[in-house]
């Protein structure tokens, strides 16, 4: 994926030399959680991330992999908690699904996180599951978005 300017921010693949910077975003990072960092850092060398940039830097990032049932799957969706409520999350989802190289493309949050819940929504994903046991009395609900597949793409 080239940069795609995206209105007042841009949208681009993220460089494996940029982890220390995503971990700078992430709010689960900065706290010292060593996992979260270590994952960015995976991810990053695997050309797995895209982020959201405006010209005071880093804005949000996705993860999309295809572990899941070789499926698309938004591992993580982050967004700076300033930039939240801009569309930065909505314009990651789109360029993820633009970007995506199966039929289906999947997420998940817990039914407690109410915001991802609204902007799935908004972005034109269906609901399609819930997994109880993942995190203790918090199911994970999951998602569709079926983005198109193939030469008709624009």
């Amino acid at each position: 994926m080239d940069a795609v300017s995206l209105g007042d921010f841009v949208v681009r693949r993220v460089s494996e030399s940029e982890s220390d910077a995503l971990v700078g975003i992430d709010v689960v990072a900065i706290e010292g959680d060593t996992e979260r960092q270590a994952s960015i850092r995976r991810w990053c060398q695997q050309g797995l991330v895209i982020a959201a940039e405006d010209a005071s830097g880093l804005l949000g990032y996705c993860v999309v992999e295809y572990t899941f049932f070789e499926q698309g799957f938004v591992t993580m969706l982050m967004v700076t908690p300033s930039a939240r409520g801009r569309g930065v999350g909505h314009r990651l989802l789109d360029a993820v699904a633009a970007s995506c190289t199966t039929p289906k493309l999947f997420t998940s949050t817990n039914v407690s996180n109410q915001p991802m819940q609204r902007l799935l929504q908004r972005a034109g994903w269906s609901p399609v599951g819930l997994l109880h046991g993942l995190d203790e009395g918090d199911p994970e609900l999951f998602y569709l978005c079926r983005p198109q597949v193939g030469p008709m793409r624009p």
